[in-house]
């Protein structure tokens, strides 16, 4: 075995681990979590009964309909979050309106649990911000630890070469046409 090899024999875990973390890395994770756990309680309350002895308790209303879409909708929100996170701004709108709308509509946004959780997760996915992807083209590292690099590697990386404008295979093919390049 050679020491390049050392992914081979890897656990299975280990690797499962750090793929779900890469993914939750690269989209609103915590919001769409937080988002579908609020839509649970709101869907489910209206809907529930509970048996103490003899005697059932049904939180049945007149606005179960209602509890059920905004519920389904949260839930529905909070998976777009995870899996098109481009429009998490709108999901997170969308969220916090549902959440608002649920307070009257379904038993006070679901005894207020599932009410703060989808306030929290719309929140959470408005606020969030993709990282900045590492580049390939970083500043030029020295050749030991100890040594700084010169003021001209550091200004050559800070600043991009560029072209004049009549310079480049472009521009001759422009100036033999005699016309400008966006024309």
């Amino acid at each position: 075995m050679s020491p390049e090899s050392t992914g081979q024999n890897e656990h299975y875990i280990r690797v499962l681990r750090r793929r779900f973390r890469a993914w939750r890395g690269n989209r609103p994770f915590w919001a769409g979590l937080f988002t579908m756990a609020g839509g649970v309680p709101i869907a489910y309350f209206p809907y529930a009964t509970m048996s103490l002895g003899n005697m059932t308790l049904a939180m049945s209303t007149t606005a179960g309909a209602g509890s059920l879409i905004i519920g389904v909708l949260l839930i529905t929100l909070g998976l777009t979050m995870w899996y098109h996170s481009i429009v998490r701004v709108f999901a997170g709108v969308a969220a916090i309106l549902l959440a608002l709308i649920s307070i009257p509509v379904a038993n006070i946004g679901g005894f207020v649990v599932g009410f703060l959780l989808a306030l929290v997760g719309g929140a959470l996915s408005i606020s969030w911000a993709p990282g900045d992807p590492k580049g390939a083209e970083e500043a030029p590292v020295a050749e030991h630890a100890d040594e700084e690099p010169s003021e001209d590697e550091v200004y050559a990386a800070a600043v991009p070469q560029q072209q004049g404008a009549g310079s480049g295979p472009a521009a001759d093919a422009d100036a033999d046409a005699g016309r400008h390049r966006a024309g």
